[in-house]
């Protein structure tokens, strides 16, 4: 479905973009715009790939005008612009609000007006129950979507990906593991029974793959996963590379909570399983108050979330061996 056609991924210079380009840059689509505002990242990107499938746009999703001038004759769009750290969320909300739900708004907005056919943005497990301010921004962008789905009478295809913690990505607790441990520094661990999904960035490029080639309007794909304890992480961290950095437990940071949920106990009620996915399709009741107040769902009340918690749960050796996978792993063990 991606042959001849050209894609826009925002924020396409952080990790999900490069694993997207590593994906289709070999392939017969036709060309793959990067849009982001870091000027010096595209520049990098631009050197270090030198495809001319790779097209670069400077702009901004809160800025309407910039994300609809870089959709012109743009098929498909990978929404992964986003404000993604939960400390910085939480001492600037509204600036997650500007970008996480504001930014949302413009892409699929200038998505409708420039005849995309279709869009997937990418969500996150905590979006669902959010306590942090990252993560009520992501759930408003959700909502945001599904909103914006319900009108698309002819309109391009709306869906979102929700995934946990994407393994190795920038910003996130691997790297920075590793970084202690070359620097002979102590592992730094917020809480050693706190867990978290873990996903590989190939996974998250399968699932968006997933959702346009699968999705209907208002769709929320989930990707099952496995989790691990941060303990566990950090001990399977030191075994692969031989180290003998102790650990230093900090307590939880603000705004984190104990374990993250992939799908509600409410969305469980009409989900799909779809074996490697779940299919969460969109509520689309309309105002009618019956349907809010009266009509209620008792299934909902039987049935669990999907959490780290209560997902496959990886010992050390299981760790390991998902992070061996890793190509990540493998050159920081090689260097």
């Amino acid at each position: 479905m991606f042959d001849d056609k050209t894609l826009l991924i925002t924020g396409g210079t952080g990790s999900f973009g490069n694993a997207v380009l590593r994906r289709f840059l070999d392939t017969n689509v036709k060309e793959i715009r990067i849009f982001s505002r870091d000027e010096k990242k595209q520049e990098d990107m631009r050197i270090a790939l030198s495809n001319e499938k790779l097209k670069f746009f400077i702009g901004d999703v809160r800025n309407y005008d910039s994300i609809r001038d870089a959709m012109t004759g743009v098929d498909y769009v990978f929404h992964a612009a986003a404000l993604k750290q939960v400390p910085s969320c939480e001492f600037y909300p509204m600036e997650a609000l500007r970008t996480n739900v504001l930014g949302t708004e413009n892409v699929m907005s200038a998505a409708a007006e420039k005849s995309v056919q279709r869009v997937v943005f990418l969500s996150t497990d905590k979006a669902v129950y959010p306590i942090n301010a990252m993560g009520i921004s992501k759930a408003m962008a959700e909502k945001v979507v599904v909103a914006k789905s319900r009108m698309m009478n002819g309109g391009p295809v709306l869906c979102a990906t929700r995934y946990g913690n994407v393994m190795a990505s920038r910003g996130s607790v691997i790297p920075l593991f590793i970084s202690q441990i070359k620097a002979g520094l102590p592992l730094t661990v917020t809480d050693p029974h706190m867990t978290r999904f873990l996903m590989s960035l190939e996974d998250s490029v399968d699932l968006v793959i997933h959702a346009y080639e699968n999705g209907s309007q208002g769709d929320i794909f989930v990707q099952k996963a496995p989790a691990s304890t941060l303990e566990d992480l950090a001990i399977a961290l030191k075994d692969l590379f031989n180290a003998s950095n102790p650990v230093k437990i900090i307590g939880t940071r603000h705004g984190e909570k104990l374990y993250e949920t992939l799908v509600a106990r409410e969305e469980m009620a009409k989900a799909y399983d779809l074996g490697r996915y779940y299919r969460i399709p969109a509520d689309n009741r309309d105002l009618n108050y019956n349907k809010y107040f009266v009509e209620g769902e008792q299934k909902i009340s039987e049935i669990d979330d999907y959490t780290s918690h209560n997902t496959e749960r990886l010992d050390v050796e299981g760790v390991k061996k998902l992070l061996l996978s890793l190509d990540y792993i493998r050159e920081e063990l090689a260097s």
